[in-house]
Protein backbone atom coordinates (compact mmCIF):
# COMPACT_ATOMS: atom_id res chain seq x y z
CA UNK A 1 0.00 0.00 0.00
CA UNK A 2 2.77 2.41 0.93
CA UNK A 3 4.60 1.52 -2.27
CA UNK A 4 1.53 2.38 -4.37
CA UNK A 5 1.14 5.75 -2.58
CA UNK A 6 4.77 6.63 -3.26
CA UNK A 7 4.37 5.89 -6.96
CA UNK A 8 1.29 8.14 -7.16
CA UNK A 9 3.16 11.03 -5.50
CA UNK A 10 6.10 10.63 -7.90
CA UNK A 11 3.73 10.75 -10.90
CA UNK A 12 2.07 13.96 -9.67
CA UNK A 13 5.45 15.61 -9.13
CA UNK A 14 6.52 14.68 -12.67
CA UNK A 15 3.37 16.22 -14.19
CA UNK A 16 3.88 19.48 -12.26
CA UNK A 17 7.51 19.65 -13.38
CA UNK A 18 6.51 19.36 -17.05
CA UNK A 19 4.11 22.33 -16.76
CA UNK A 20 6.76 24.72 -15.36
CA UNK A 21 8.87 26.33 -18.19
CA UNK A 22 12.54 25.63 -17.95
CA UNK A 23 14.82 28.59 -17.13
CA UNK A 24 18.45 28.93 -17.81
CA UNK A 25 20.86 29.15 -14.95
CA UNK A 26 20.68 32.60 -13.35
CA UNK A 27 17.83 33.74 -15.67
CA UNK A 28 15.21 35.99 -14.07
CA UNK A 29 11.50 35.84 -15.03
CA UNK A 30 11.81 39.14 -16.89
CA UNK A 31 14.62 37.78 -19.06
CA UNK A 32 12.39 35.08 -20.47
CA UNK A 33 9.90 37.58 -21.88
CA UNK A 34 9.89 38.74 -25.48
CA UNK A 35 11.53 42.20 -25.69
CA UNK A 36 9.20 45.06 -26.65
CA UNK A 37 9.93 47.15 -29.75
CA UNK A 38 10.12 50.89 -29.19
CA UNK A 39 9.86 53.58 -31.87
CA UNK A 40 13.01 55.59 -32.33
CA UNK A 41 12.39 59.34 -32.70
CA UNK A 42 15.14 61.33 -34.38
CA UNK A 43 15.90 64.51 -32.41
CA UNK A 44 14.86 67.68 -34.20
CA UNK A 45 18.46 68.82 -34.52
CA UNK A 46 19.36 65.61 -36.37
CA UNK A 47 16.45 65.49 -38.81
CA UNK A 48 17.19 66.32 -42.42
CA UNK A 49 16.53 70.04 -42.79
CA UNK A 50 14.56 71.67 -45.55
CA UNK A 51 16.13 74.26 -47.74
CA UNK A 52 15.19 77.67 -46.47
CA UNK A 53 13.90 80.18 -49.02
CA UNK A 54 15.79 82.90 -47.22
CA UNK A 55 18.94 84.30 -48.69
CA UNK A 56 22.24 82.74 -47.73
CA UNK A 57 25.04 85.28 -47.46
CA UNK A 58 28.50 85.31 -45.98
CA UNK A 59 29.30 87.45 -42.94
CA UNK A 60 31.11 90.01 -45.12
CA UNK A 61 28.18 90.49 -47.50
CA UNK A 62 27.56 94.21 -48.05
CA UNK A 63 23.90 95.26 -47.88
CA UNK A 64 22.49 97.03 -50.92
CA UNK A 65 19.30 98.74 -52.08
CA UNK A 66 16.18 96.51 -52.23
CA UNK A 67 17.68 93.91 -49.87
CA UNK A 68 15.25 92.78 -47.16
CA UNK A 69 16.38 92.70 -43.52
CA UNK A 70 14.93 91.29 -40.32
CA UNK A 71 15.80 93.69 -37.50
CA UNK A 72 15.19 92.26 -34.04
CA UNK A 73 15.56 94.14 -30.75
CA UNK A 74 15.41 91.82 -27.75
CA UNK A 75 12.34 92.37 -25.55
CA UNK A 76 11.24 95.29 -27.74
CA UNK A 77 8.57 93.85 -30.00
CA UNK A 78 7.56 97.24 -31.42
CA UNK A 79 11.10 97.71 -32.72
CA UNK A 80 11.33 94.24 -34.26
CA UNK A 81 10.30 94.16 -37.90
CA UNK A 82 11.14 93.23 -41.49
CA UNK A 83 12.49 96.16 -43.52
CA UNK A 84 13.42 96.65 -47.17
CA UNK A 85 16.38 98.88 -47.93
CA UNK A 86 15.17 101.90 -49.89
CA UNK A 87 16.79 103.04 -53.17
CA UNK A 88 18.64 105.72 -51.15
CA UNK A 89 20.25 102.93 -49.10
CA UNK A 90 18.38 103.65 -45.85
CA UNK A 91 15.82 101.98 -43.62
CA UNK A 92 13.37 103.57 -41.20
CA UNK A 93 12.83 102.52 -37.56
CA UNK A 94 10.76 103.88 -34.69
CA UNK A 95 12.74 106.28 -32.44
CA UNK A 96 15.63 106.38 -34.89
CA UNK A 97 13.96 107.47 -38.14
CA UNK A 98 16.31 106.97 -41.13
CA UNK A 99 19.39 104.76 -40.76
CA UNK A 100 22.04 104.10 -43.40
CA UNK A 101 22.06 100.38 -44.26
CA UNK A 102 23.55 100.09 -47.76
CA UNK A 103 27.31 99.73 -47.74
CA UNK A 104 27.35 97.98 -44.34
CA UNK A 105 27.45 94.32 -43.36
CA UNK A 106 24.65 92.95 -41.19
CA UNK A 107 26.98 93.01 -38.17
CA UNK A 108 28.00 96.61 -38.81
CA UNK A 109 24.38 97.69 -39.16
CA UNK A 110 23.52 95.85 -35.94
CA UNK A 111 26.25 97.78 -34.11
CA UNK A 112 25.08 101.07 -35.62
CA UNK A 113 21.48 100.52 -34.49
CA UNK A 114 22.66 99.43 -31.05
CA UNK A 115 24.63 102.64 -30.54
CA UNK A 116 21.70 104.79 -31.61
CA UNK A 117 19.24 102.94 -29.35
CA UNK A 118 21.41 103.49 -26.28
CA UNK A 119 19.88 106.96 -26.06
CA UNK A 120 16.49 105.38 -25.38
CA UNK A 121 17.13 101.85 -24.03
CA UNK A 122 19.41 100.30 -21.44
CA UNK A 123 21.85 97.81 -23.01
CA UNK A 124 19.86 97.13 -26.20
CA UNK A 125 20.53 93.85 -27.97
CA UNK A 126 20.05 94.09 -31.73
CA UNK A 127 20.20 91.34 -34.35
CA UNK A 128 20.12 92.01 -38.09
CA UNK A 129 19.52 89.14 -40.51
CA UNK A 130 19.51 89.33 -44.30
CA UNK A 131 16.42 87.50 -45.61
CA UNK A 132 16.38 88.50 -49.29
CA UNK A 133 19.23 89.46 -51.60
CA UNK A 134 17.74 91.78 -54.19
CA UNK A 135 20.59 94.23 -54.79
CA UNK A 136 23.06 91.69 -56.19
CA UNK A 137 21.71 90.73 -59.61
CA UNK A 138 23.00 89.15 -62.80
CA UNK A 139 21.16 89.63 -66.08
CA UNK A 140 20.60 86.75 -68.48
CA UNK A 141 19.26 87.83 -71.88
CA UNK A 142 18.69 86.32 -75.31
CA UNK A 143 17.77 82.75 -76.16
CA UNK A 144 16.99 81.41 -72.69
CA UNK A 145 13.67 80.18 -71.37
CA UNK A 146 13.18 83.00 -68.85
CA UNK A 147 15.30 86.07 -69.66
CA UNK A 148 15.62 88.52 -66.80
CA UNK A 149 17.48 89.56 -63.65
CA UNK A 150 18.47 86.94 -61.08
CA UNK A 151 19.89 87.19 -57.58
CA UNK A 152 23.61 86.46 -57.40
CA UNK A 153 24.17 83.57 -55.00
CA UNK A 154 27.58 82.94 -53.42
CA UNK A 155 29.85 81.20 -55.94
CA UNK A 156 27.31 81.40 -58.77
CA UNK A 157 28.84 80.64 -62.20
CA UNK A 158 27.78 81.51 -65.75
CA UNK A 159 26.41 77.99 -66.19
CA UNK A 160 24.36 78.31 -63.01
CA UNK A 161 23.05 81.71 -64.09
CA UNK A 162 21.86 80.19 -67.38
CA UNK A 163 20.26 77.35 -65.43
CA UNK A 164 18.41 79.87 -63.23
CA UNK A 165 17.00 81.36 -66.43
CA UNK A 166 15.59 77.96 -67.44
CA UNK A 167 18.41 76.91 -69.76
CA UNK A 168 18.88 77.49 -73.47
CA UNK A 169 16.10 77.51 -76.02
CA UNK A 170 16.25 75.36 -79.15
CA UNK A 171 17.35 78.40 -81.16
CA UNK A 172 20.30 79.33 -78.94
CA UNK A 173 23.82 79.36 -80.34
CA UNK A 174 25.70 77.74 -77.46
CA UNK A 175 29.11 78.47 -79.00
CA UNK A 176 28.59 82.24 -79.13
CA UNK A 177 27.51 82.94 -75.54
CA UNK A 178 29.47 85.64 -73.74
CA UNK A 179 29.60 87.48 -70.42
CA UNK A 180 29.66 91.27 -70.33
CA UNK A 181 31.25 92.95 -67.29
CA UNK A 182 31.98 96.56 -66.44
CA UNK A 183 35.65 96.78 -65.42
CA UNK A 184 36.94 100.27 -64.64
CA UNK A 185 34.25 101.82 -66.85
CA UNK A 186 35.19 99.53 -69.73
CA UNK A 187 32.88 96.79 -71.03
CA UNK A 188 34.86 93.57 -70.92
CA UNK A 189 33.63 90.57 -72.91
CA UNK A 190 34.32 86.94 -71.91
CA UNK A 191 33.43 84.08 -74.30
CA UNK A 192 31.54 81.02 -73.08
CA UNK A 193 31.01 77.81 -75.04
CA UNK A 194 28.09 75.97 -73.46
CA UNK A 195 28.82 72.47 -74.78
CA UNK A 196 32.58 72.67 -74.22
CA UNK A 197 32.07 73.75 -70.61
CA UNK A 198 29.61 70.91 -70.01
CA UNK A 199 32.09 68.44 -71.51
CA UNK A 200 34.86 69.81 -69.28
CA UNK A 201 37.04 70.95 -72.18
CA UNK A 202 36.83 74.67 -71.30
CA UNK A 203 36.04 74.73 -67.61
CA UNK A 204 38.04 77.96 -67.26
CA UNK A 205 35.33 79.79 -69.23
CA UNK A 206 32.75 79.07 -66.53
CA UNK A 207 33.52 82.25 -64.58
CA UNK A 208 31.97 83.22 -61.26
CA UNK A 209 29.45 85.96 -61.96
CA UNK A 210 29.37 89.29 -60.16
CA UNK A 211 26.60 91.77 -59.46
CA UNK A 212 25.85 93.75 -62.62
CA UNK A 213 27.15 91.11 -65.03
CA UNK A 214 25.14 90.30 -68.16
CA UNK A 215 25.11 86.87 -69.78
CA UNK A 216 24.19 87.15 -73.47
CA UNK A 217 22.86 84.08 -75.27
CA UNK A 218 22.50 84.79 -79.03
Amino acid sequence: MKQRSCMVLIGIATLVGLQVPARGQGQSPQEGRKPQQTASVTPTSERPGTISPEAKATADYVIGADDVLDVSVWKEQELTRSLQVRPDGKISMPLLNDIQAAGLTANQLSQSITEKLKKYLTAPQVTVMLTQINSQRVYVIGEVTRPGAYSVLPGMTILQAISSAGGLTQFANGKKIFLMRNENHIQAKYPFSYKDVLDGRRAEENLTVKAGDTVVVP
